[in-house]
């Protein structure tokens, strides 16, 4: 089975949240978030994290993962991706 992903950028509340989720529930799908900032527990202001009742609506990744005082870098993150 050929596995496909879609990317959705653009800046901080350019509507990718809702476009992600309405596509995912399209196709079935899920949403894997690569915000440098949006992994990070707490760190609410100026990431436009998705609203609890938007992470309820399809299954999200790497959102509120870690703590603040735990390191992540892209080897990591690719790693878990890929498993």
């Amino acid at each position: 089975m050929e596995l496909k992903v879609i990317v959705i950028v653009g800046p901080t509340c350019s509507g990718k949240t809702s476009t992600g989720i309405n596509l995912a529930q399209k196709l079935n799908s899920e949403i894997i978030s690569a915000d440098s900032r949006q992994i990070y527990k707490y760190l609410n202001i100026g990431t436009a994290k998705p609203t609890e009742s938007e992470l309820k609506l399809v299954n999200h990744h790497f959102v509120d993962l870690l703590e603040p005082t735990e390191e992540y870098n892209v080897s990591k993150f690719e790693k878990k991706v890929c498993l």
